[in-house]
C-alpha cells in the first residue's frame, strides 16, 4: 500500500521532516511504500523554482503562485495514487492550508485519512475532524493500530491460502 504523509511543511520548525523520518521506517517494515512530500523538495520544479520560490512570495507574487500551483498539483497527484493518508495535525498544520487541502482531497476521493493529533482535540477544526477516517492521540496509538491491522491481514491471508499437498 502507498501511504502519503500529510502535515505542515511551510510552518513546521523542521519543515515537517522529523516526524516523517521517524515514522517511515516503521511503515516500510509493515510492507508499505511511503511518499514523503517534505523529503521530495524538487517535486516537479525547476532548480531555480526550488531555490527561489519562497522569496517570490513577497517579491513576485504571480511567479510564486505559479510555482505553488505546480507543487499542489504534484502533491494531489500523489494522494490520488495513494491508498491511505497519514496526517500529523498540529499548530503548524493548523496555521497553513496545504494539510487541510490534502486531507479534504483524500476524503472526497474515499482515501482513508488517519489523523494523528499534535494538539488537543478541542482545538482541531471540525472540518479537519470530518475528513478523518480515524483519529489517534499520538504516533504510538497509530503504530499500534497499524501493527494490529498488519498482523490480522497476514493471518487472514494465511487462512485464505490454499493448502499444498505433499
Amino acid at each position: 500500500m502507498l501511504i502519503y504523509l500529510s502535515g505542515s511543511i511551510e510552518y513546521a520548525a523542521d519543515s515537517g521532516k522529523s516526524w516523517r523520518a521517524e515514522l517511515t521506517p516503521f511503515l516500510r517494515e509493515l510492507g508499505h511504500q511511503v511518499y514523503d512530500p517534505a523529503a521530495d523538495e524538487k517535486k516537479n520544479l525547476k532548480d531555480e523554482e526550488v531555490r527561489e520560490f519562497r522569496k517570490w512570495k513577497t517579491t513576485d507574487l504571480p511567479r510564486f503562485q505559479s510555482t505553488v500551483r505546480k507543487i499542489i498539483a504534484w502533491d494531489l497527484d500523489w494522494i490520488d495514487l495513494s491508498q491511505c493518508v497519514i496526517c500529523y495535525f498540529d499548530e503548524a498544520a493548523a496555521r497553513g492550508a496545504g494539510t487541510q487541502g490534502e486531507i479534504t482531497h483524500a476524503h472526497r476521493a474515499d482515501i482513508p485519512v488517519y489523523l494523528v493529533l499534535g494538539m488537543p482535540l478541542e482545538k482541531v477544526s471540525g472540518w479537519v475532524l470530518g475528513c478523518a477516517t480515524e483519529v489517534f492521540s499520538n504516533f504510538d496509538a497509530l503504530r499500534e493500530a497499524l501493527a494490529t491491522r498488519a498482523t490480522k491481514e497476514h493471518e487472514d491471508e494465511a487462512i485464505a491460502a490454499p493448502a499444498t499437498a505433499d
